[in-house]
């Protein structure tokens, strides 16, 4: 079954080819206005690579941060909203991969916000992106300190903020989902801010894995996330929840604009399904 993350996965191929450089989609550095997700949860991102801003009275969780050159871009999206960059108290992300990560490193300097990330990717964040498993070997971005690891089943609490985290590996070897519940006109609602589980172009998992037990992550990520309370759900791509079918610039604000359960548990399925495709291809080139 081809869906519409299977063909996500097309478009975010990020090596050309060996030696050449990194490729970039140019809807990655297309500027997109700020707009409101649900409750005090708000996309400050470009056309296609999401930044998640979570405010609080006493300061805010910026959540990924997109290529190198996005800071601006970000920081007028917050501004455009009613808050502020430097504001920012804590930094997290989904995935270590330049694409969502690059100006972390300035954002951290300009706001004196935290950098929290789990005990993998940790790892790669301080090295600019060196120890990837798969795109590693060199710096692809500027490397970050990272303040403090996070584990699955933590809370991250900041003012009014409760944020559940999820580990979801496979993407990367600490890629990370997030989850809340917020209330509006008295009804709560699941709230999850997913890493997907897509395969890369050119990553091996069961024939000389990129890294032990990575096939296995990503089967437990499906798992996992098919098994997670969900309502309204959004991605480290906008791609890759179809926000730009849900949701128009100017559009106006509903809690419900985003809700839907039943697109995300697709979305999981046609990806574990491309999965065992990629697995039997990779069993059957041997």
């Amino acid at each position: 079954m081809i869906t519409r993350a299977n063909k996500v996965l097309f478009i975010l191929v990020l090596i050309l080819s060996a030696g050449t450089g990194l490729a970039q989609n140019e809807d990655w550095s297309r500027p997109f206005p700020g707009f409101r997700i649900i409750d005090n949860l708000y996309g400050v991102g470009s056309y296609d690579l999401s930044v998640f801003l979570i405010t609080s009275d006493e300061g805010h969780i910026l959540i990924n941060t997109g290529l190198e050159d996005s800071t601006q871009m970000i920081r007028d999206n917050i501004a455009s909203l009613g808050f502020r960059l430097e504001d920012v108290k804590i930094l997290l992300t989904q995935q270590a991969h330049w694409d969502h990560t690059a100006a972390l490193a300035e954002i951290k300097e300009l706001t004196g916000a935290e950098m929290w990330a789990t005990v993998k990717d940790a790892r790669v964040l301080e090295d600019g992106g060196f120890s990837d498993a798969h795109f590693g070997g060199r710096e692809t971005f500027p490397p970050i300190d990272v303040d403090k690891i996070i584990r699955h089943g933590e809370r991250i609490r900041l003012g009014d903020i409760d944020l559940l985290v999820h580990s979801h590996p496979g993407h990367t070897e600490g890629s990370s989902s997030y989850s809340m519940v917020v209330n509006e006109d008295g009804r709560d609602y699941d709230v999850l801010i997913a890493n997907m589980g897509t395969i890369n172009s050119g990553k091996r998992l069961t024939v000389d894995p990129h890294y032990p037990g990575v096939a296995d992550d990503f089967l437990t990520t499906y798992q996992l996330q098919k098994a997670l309370p969900v309502d309204v759900w959004v991605a480290a791509h906008n791609s890759q929840y179809n926000m730009h079918e849900k949701y128009r610039p100017g559009q106006a604000y509903s809690p419900d604009t985003f809700v839907d359960r039943a697109g995300f548990l697709r979305e999981v399925e046609g990806l574990e399904q491309r999965y065992r495709d990629y697995v039997a291809e990779e069993q059957s080139s041997q």
